[in-house]
C-alpha cells in the first residue's frame, strides 16, 4: 500500500511539475511585458547598446519572479487536477480509498518549497535585481534621445539648438535647406544659421556632435558687453562656403550612482531594512526634537525649563488676565492696522514655516511606512504561494476541467481580485490612511477563507462549483423553466391503462376546478398570511404527484398524438406560489429586509399567475387526453 502511495505521489508530482514549468515561464513573459509597457517611453530613441537592454531584461525577469511564482502555481494546479478529474482519474484514485488531502500531500510539500525558495529569493536575489533595475531605468531617462532629425519640423533634442531641415537623405546622411536656431546664455544672444546643406556626425567619445555646413549664413547678436560704449552695428553677418560646428550631445550611457537610492525599500533585504529603520527613527526623531524645541522658542518665547516652572509660568500668566480688546481699542487707527498686519504676517510665515516641516515630517514617515510595507510583502508573497495552490488545486478537483480554457479564465479571476486587493491595501497604507498590517494582510486575509472553503468542499465532494446546479439554482430563483420533453419508447414492455388514466385525469381536472374557485389566484398575495401568518398548502403539490404518475404511464404509450398532447402539459412550481421558504424565521427575515422581501413577494405573485395558466393549461389537455383516448383508445 505504501509503494502505491509513493508511485501515485511521484505520478502527480511528474503532472503538476511540468505544467508549473511551462505555466512559470508563461506567466513571466506576461509579467515583463505589462512591466516593459509602463517604462516603453523610456527605452524607445535612446540608442540604448543590447549589453544595456540585456542587463535591463535580465534583472526586470528576476524582480518578477516572486509574482509570477504563484500564479503559476493557481494555474497548474487547476489545469493538474482538472485534467485527473476529466479523465476519470481523481475518481479511480479515491475509489482506492485514497483522500482528496492524501493526493494533495506531495504537492503542498512541493509548495512549500516553492514559497521558501520564493521567500529566500525575496530577500536575497531580488532586493539587488530590483536596485539594478531601478538604476537602469533612472539612467535611461537621463540619457539623451537618439540623433534622429526629423523632415519639415523643429527638432530641439540637442541642448540650445533647434534645428529645421527641409529635406534628408537616407542613404548619404545628408541634409539640405538646413536651419539653425542657438541660444547661448539667454535670447538676446541667439544665432540664425542659414545653409543649402549639411552633415552632423558624432564624435568618437559620444559627448559633441561636428556639423559641416555648406553655402550659408551666420546672422548673431552681439554680446552686451561688446556692445558697452560703441556705436557699432549690434549684430553681425558671416556668408560662408564651408564651416563647421561643434555642438555638445551627450550621447553616452552612464549608469546612475547607487547612493542615491538609499531610501528604496524593495532593494534592501530584511537585515537591511531592520537596521535601516532603526537609523531612520533615529534621524527623524532627532529632527522632530529640533522643530519641538524650536516652537517652544519661537511660540512661547521661554527658554528651556522644567516641567514645574513651565506649570508655574502657566499659572501667573492665567492669574494675569489681559482684556486685548480693551488694549487695541486704545490705539490709534494707524497703530490697529500696524499691529494686524504684524499679527497677520507672524501668523502666515508661522503657518508656513509648520506646513514646510509638516512636509518633511510626511516623506520621512512616508520612507519608513514604505520600509515596513515592503518587511510584510516578503512574508505575503511567500504565503501567497500556499494560499493560491489550496484555491487551484480543490477547484480543479470540483470542476474538472482541464486545458487552458476555464483554468485560464478563473487563474486570471482570483489573480486579479488578488491584485486589486494588493494593491488597494497597498496604497492605503502607503499614505498612511490604514495601518501597515491592515493593508498588506488585505489580501490574504480575504482570499485564505476563500482556500479553506473550497478545500473543505472540494474533500467532501459538493456540488458548490456545479455549473449545472447553478444553472438549475438560478432558473428556480428567476422562475425560468424547461419544456417537458418525452418521446415515444422504441421498446415498450407494459401498455398504459387508458381507462384508469382517463377517470384520474378527470379527478385532476375536477381537483384543479375547486383549488382555483378557492383560491384567488390573480389577486396579490396576503403579505401577513405569506410571511408571519402561513398555513401549509399542499394541494398543488399533490395535483403534481398525480398528474405526473399519469405522464409517466402514458409515455408508454405507441400512439404518436398522446405523446404529442402530453408534451403540452407544463412542468409546474408546485411550492413557489405559497412562501418563499419552508422555515418561518427565514420569511420573517426576508420581510424585515425591505428589498429583499418585495423582491420575494412579487416573485411569488408572479408564481401565482404562472401557476394559474399553468391549471388552465393543465383542464384543456385533460380534456383532450380524455376524448381522445375514449375515442380512438378505449375499446368498449
Amino acid at each position: 500500500m505504501n509503494f502505491r502511495i509513493k508511485k501515485l505521489d511521484i505520478f502527480i508530482i511528474r503532472q503538476f511539475g511540468l505544467l508549473f514549468v511551462g505555466t512559470f515561464f508563461i506567466c513571466q513573459f506576461v509579467l515583463m511585458m505589462q512591466f516593459l509597457w509602463r517604462f516603453i517611453d523610456e527605452l524607445i530613441g535612446k540608442g540604448l547598446s543590447m549589453e544595456v537592454m540585456a542587463q535591463f531584461f535580465w534583472y526586470m525577469a528576476l524582480m518578477l519572479v516572486p509574482q509570477a511564482l504563484p500564479l503559476a502555481i493557481l494555474l497548474s494546479a487547476l489545469i493538474t487536477f482538472g485534467n485527473l478529474g476529466e479523465s476519470s482519474e481523481l475518481t479511480a484514485i479515491k475509489a482506492a480509498g485514497i483522500s482528496l488531502m492524501q493526493t494533495f500531500r506531495s504537492l503542498i510539500a512541493v509548495t512549500v518549497l516553492i514559497s521558501l525558495a520564493s521567500f529566500y529569493f525575496q530577500n536575497n536575489v531580488g532586493p539587488e535585481a530590483n536596485m539594478k533595475i531601478t538604476q537602469l531605468l533612472i539612467s535611461m531617462k537621463q540619457k539623451s534621445p537618439e540623433l534622429e532629425i526629423p523632415e519639415g519640423v523643429f527638432y530641439d533634442g540637442i541642448p540650445n539648438s533647434n534645428i529645421y531641415v527641409q529635406k534628408k537623405d537616407v542613404h548619404s546622411g545628408k541634409l539640405y535647406g538646413i536651419m539653425i536656431y542657438r541660444m547661448t546664455q539667454s535670447y538676446e544672444d541667439a544665432a540664425i544659421i542659414l545653409a543649402d546643406s549639411g552633415m552632423m556626425q558624432s564624435t568618437a567619445e559620444k559627448k559633441h556632435l561636428l556639423l559641416t555646413l555648406w553655402s550659408g549664413e551666420w546672422f548673431e547678436n552681439m554680446q552686451t558687453q561688446q556692445l558697452a560704449g560703441s556705436a557699432a552695428v549690434p549684430y553681425r553677418r558671416e556668408t560662408f562656403v564651408t564651416k563647421q560646428i561643434v555642438l555638445d550631445f551627450d550621447g553616452d550611457f552612464s549608469m546612475t550612482d547607487a547612493a542615491s537610492l538609499s531610501n528604496n525599500a524593495r532593494s534592501k533585504s530584511l537585515q537591511q531594512i531592520a537596521h535601516d529603520v532603526d537609523s531612520l527613527n533615529h534621524v527623524y526623531d532627532s529632527i522632530g526634537r529640533v522643530f519641538y524645541e524650536d516652537a517652544r522658542r519661537s511660540y512661547y518665547a521661554l527658554p528651556l525649563m522644567t516641567r514645574h516652572d513651565s506649570l508655574a509660568a502657566a499659572r501667573r500668566a492665567d492669574a494675569r488676565r489681559v482684556d486685548f480688546d480693551r488694549l487695541l481699542q486704545k490705539l490709534t487707527p494707524d497703530q490697529k492696522r500696524q499691529a494686524l498686519a504684524e499679527a497677520l504676517s507672524r501668523v502666515q510665515g508661522e503657518v508656513n514655516d509648520l506646513e514646510f516641516k509638516s512636509l518633511l515630517t510626511e516623506d520621512n514617515d512616508l520612507v519608513i511606512r514604505q520600509h515596513h510595507i515592503e518587511t510584510i510583502n516578503k512574508f505575503t508573497l511567500a504565503l501567497q504561494c500556499l494560499i493560491f495552490f489550496f484555491i487551484g488545486a480543490p477547484l480543479g478537483a470540483i470542476i474538472r476541467k482541464g486545458g487552458l480554457g476555464v483554468p485560464v479564465i478563473i487563474s486570471v479571476f482570483v489573480f486579479i481580485v488578488y491584485y486589486i486587493l494588493d494593491n488597494s491595501g497597498y496604497r492605503m497604507a502607503r499614505l498612511g490612511e490604514w495601518s501597515v498590517w491592515f493593508g498588506k494582510g488585505l489580501a490574504p486575509a480575504v482570499l485564505t477563507p476563500v482556500a479553506v472553503f473550497v478545500t473543505y468542499k472540494a474533500c467532501g465532494d459538493s456540488m458548490v462549483f456545479n455549473a449545472d446546479v447553478w444553472r438549475r439554482f438560478f432558473m428556480r430563483m428567476l422562475g425560468l423553466r424547461t419544456k417537458r420533453h418525452i418521446s415515444g419508447k422504441e421498446v415498450i414492455i407494459r401498455e398504459p391503462d387508458y381507462r384508469h388514466d382517463a377517470e384520474e385525469l378527470l379527478r385532476i381536472s375536477h381537483a384543479v376546478t375547486d383549488y382555483s374557485r378557492e383560491h384567488s389566484l390573480v389577486s396579490p398575495p396576503n403579505v401577513v398570511k405569506t410571511f408571519f401568518r402561513y398555513r401549509p398548502d399542499h394541494e398543488i403539490e399533490r395535483i403534481g404527484e398525480q398528474l405526473e404518475a399519469v405522464i409517466d404511464d402514458l409515455s408508454n404509450t405507441r400512439d404518436k398524438q398522446i405523446v404529442h398532447l402530453l408534451n403540452a402539459y407544463p412542468v409546474m412550481a408546485v411550492r413557489a406560489h405559497t412562501r418563499p421558504f419552508e422555515r418561518r424565521w427565514l420569511n420573517v427575515a426576508s420581510a424585515v429586509i425591505v428589498p429583499l422581501g418585495l423582491f420575494f413577494y412579487l416573485r411569488m405573485w408572479s408564481f401565482r399567475l404562472r401557476l394559474l395558466r399553468d391549471l388552465r393549461t393543465i383542464k384543456l389537455t385533460n380534456t383532450s387526453i380524455i376524448n381522445y383516448t375514449e375515442k380512438h383508445l378505449i375499446k368498449d
